[in-house]
């Protein structure tokens, strides 16, 4: 049973860089949990850093979050609220509880710091994660909130956007807990409510070090085009921390929404791996349909191969077998590049010797077995031919005479590579009269051998 009571989170990135799939995931879980409790999401950007702020970064924060589907319900810009941080600021010092501090700066110029006055108390907040913290703020000091009235600093617009949005769930990354008793202390000051925290653990690199771009990461957009499916990398990014409980590991984002829980954040870090995150994406390749499969994954061959398929009449054949073999749909252009598929375009060239499985002692044993599934496929009647009917003709052959000895050979003069589909597989493709011509050649190529 859904719990009904308004739940209201956020995500607050800063427009001053790409963000990496660590800082997606908190996006993620703070969207999960406010659509599992039908509430309410906000995307905020915080943009009062008016140096490093871009509009390229919050561009791109916004196509991202389109992409992983994460829809908001209201979105905000922290520079469109400065006269909302003014007022709070100034009231903050007519009653006493802040104050200006002229202090000369690292540049000799004197600047009239506006600071909170710290009461000195214990601070104790119970985290939804990881129970009860309990910090002295004695060492904090009176600290920093804004440079001037019209320049507040971090401390201060958090906890005044999240007062005046109603957001009572912070769901952030662990290294804010040091965050939270200043702004407790800001929150009883303006009278308003405490929300209740969730401090994730961090996403951690493979050697076990925090994930930044330093290290390697990539912006998550980078994944988009890198041939990935938006519901593979949200359903990764979902499992960084958290789980069912259970073994199943695949889910739709609707599937994450109704099972999603904050009990069942992990306290400890969860490693970015992304040979799992390719795992998640190839069994979310396996879901989708073919026409999605095909109109998504074209686009990721050159032009002239595009052209090729389209002449040929193949390109729905030919797309649906490197589904077999793909993670991404950057491995179909991988593919091209290494020549993977020429042969499903153009006869190979190749070596007699080549065609020889390496435990037959010479050709003469390797022509005979092409002959032999020669005439077997002759036999298939038009318009009968598929990859099936290839394997049927060519099977009991091949188990009779050796597996290896009678279908490498079969593969390799379809396809002169060492690694490839299966020979029916490729087959089904060229069809009848192409598969005939190629046998036809490397048999030719092995009585002048």
């Amino acid at each position: 049973m859904k719990i009904k009571p308004q739940v209201v989170t956020r995500f607050a990135p800063s427009p001053t860089g790409l963000f990496h799939a660590g800082t997606y995931r908190t996006a993620v879980f703070a969207y999960l949990f406010a659509r599992h409790h039908e509430g309410t999401f906000i995307l905020r950007i915080e943009d009062t850093d008016r140096i490093r702020s871009k509009k390229v970064y919050e561009d791109n924060i916004l196509e991202t979050m389109s992409w992983l589907g994460l829809s908001y319900d209201y979105l905000h810009r922290q520079s469109e609220w400065v006269k909302e941080h003014e007022s709070i600021i100034k009231n903050l010092v007519n009653r006493n509880q802040a104050y200006v501090s002229p202090e000369k700066g690292e540049d000799g110029v004197t600047r009239e710091l506006v600071r909170f006055r710290n009461q000195n108390k214990v601070v104790t907040f119970t985290d939804a994660i990881r129970g009860p913290i309990t910090m002295n703020t004695t060492d904090l000091g009176d600290f920093v909130i804004a440079k001037s009235f019209t320049e507040p600093l971090f401390h201060l617009t958090v906890v005044a956007d999240d007062a005046l949005t109603g957001v009572n769930h912070v769901i952030r990354g662990d290294d804010h807990i040091s965050n939270t008793p200043r702004q407790i202390l800001i929150y009883e000051a303006l009278g308003a409510t405490i929300p209740t925290y969730a401090h994730l653990p961090l996403v951690l690199a493979p050697d076990r070090s925090k994930l930044s771009k330093r290290k390697g990461a990539r912006a998550v957009s980078e994944y988009r085009d890198l041939g990935f499916l938006p519901e593979a990398l949200l359903n990764y990014i979902a499992s960084l921390g958290w789980n069912t409980g259970g073994v199943e590991e695949i889910f739709s984002k609707e599937e994450l929404v109704e099972r999603f829980s904050l009990d069942q954040v992990q306290k400890s870090g969860a490693i970015f791996d992304e040979v799992k995150l390719r795992w998640f994406n190839r069994e979310h390749l396996k879901k989708i349909s073919s026409d999605r499969f095909i109109a998504e994954g074209l686009p990721f061959l050159s032009k002239r191969m595009q052209g090729i398929l389209k002449e040929s009449g193949q390109t729905e054949v030919i797309l649906s077998l490197l589904r077999e073999r793909i993670e991404t749909y950057d491995d179909i252009r991988a593919l091209e590049e290494s020549g993977e598929l020429e042969y499903l375009v153009e006869a190979p060239i190749y070596e007699a010797e080549k065609l020889k499985w390496k435990q037959d002692p010479d050709l003469a044993v390797t022509k005979t077995h092409l002959e032999a599934t020669l005439g077997a496929v002759s036999k298939i009647p038009e318009g009968t031919w598929t990859k099936e009917s290839v394997r049927e003709a060519v099977w009991s052959y091949a188990e009779a005479a050796g597996k290896g000895s009678v279908l490498w050979p079969f593969r390799f003069a379809l396809t002169g590579k060492d690694k490839s589909p299966d020979p029916f597989e490729v087959a089904g493709i060229l069809g009848k009269d192409e598969t005939i011509r190629r046998i036809h050649t490397a048999i030719s190529k092995l009585a002048h051998a």
